[in-house]
């Protein structure tokens, strides 16, 4: 790792990546195919090590571009105008999980009651009814484009035909209202899919039957804060290329206190 300094030094610290030789189950089949690299709340994960270590503050943020840029910052504590929202802590089985008290999509405002894991390791976000059909029925109401059939191959239900010379697309916006009221942006919830015979996009939501996760198609545009000291998920509008506005909390090593980390 490195710090984030005018001058970055080098941090050798106690991670080990490794390849699996004998697999069993979901792993061999549909689930992270080229690996996980473990970012949850037990001891066991990267986060955890690094904290117990002492090389950086309990926290870490995600960003992911829309250009495909991404980073992940050891130790980000985030900055003092960020949007936060508490973590609800199972603690049997943690995870990072919100309370959801309501849903924009465009002029409409829906109240919902409902909770969902904040998840970057899952590519498309997933929800269950009733959120998935008040927001994908909202969604569709305020789309301009016709409804494209749909295709098996596809897990998305609601897709739209684009014109052959249609070079924009006019969205409604979406934005997910969380315990306390500060409001999670949609920048990107839409997938296009070109081939030689269509074009068409898609609401980038899976229907699922019991959980609601937000993935990470839904961060696109956002520097995701995972403060797991204060147990609060902060967010802030970020193109992924500058740091600025980070901070970091004391950590136990003085020669390295006070720097975040860039993987």
């Amino acid at each position: 790792f490195k710090t984030e300094e005018t001058i970055p030094k080098v941090v050798k610290a106690p991670i080990v990546f490794g390849c699996g030789q004998v697999q069993t189950g979901a792993f061999l089949d549909s689930a992270a195919p080229n690996g996980l690299f473990g970012l949850g709340m037990d001891k066991v994960s990267v986060p955890s090590v690094l904290a117990s270590k002492g090389y950086a503050s309990n926290s870490f943020s995600m960003c992911f571009g829309s250009d495909g840029m991404g980073r992940i910052y050891f130790g980000d504590t985030g900055s003092s105008d960020q949007g936060e929202t508490p973590f609800d802590v199972n603690h049997s089985h943690p995870t990072y999980n919100i309370s959801l008290i309501g849903m924009e999509v465009g002029n409409s405002s829906i109240d919902v009651n409902s909770s969902a894991i904040v998840d970057s390791g899952t590519s498309f976000t997933c929800l269950a009814d009733p959120m998935y059909t008040k927001l994908s029925e909202s969604f569709h109401a305020q789309v301009r484009e016709n409804r494209h059939e749909s295709d098996p191959g596809i897990p998305f239900e609601y897709c739209y035909g684009l014109s052959r010379n249609q070079n924009s697309i006019l969205l409604p916006k979406i934005n997910l209202t969380t315990k306390g009221g500060s409001q999670f942006p949609i920048n990107d919830p839409i997938i296009v899919i070109s081939s030689e015979q269509s074009s068409f996009y898609c609401l980038g939501i899976v229907k699922s039957s019991q959980l609601n996760i937000i993935g990470q198609n839904f961060m696109t545009g956002l520097r995701i804060v995972f403060d797991r000291e204060r147990l609060v998920l902060g967010w802030k509008e970020s193109d992924c290329y500058e740091a600025e506005d980070s901070s970091t909390l004391p950590v136990n090593r003085n020669q390295i206190r006070n720097r975040s980390y860039t993987w």
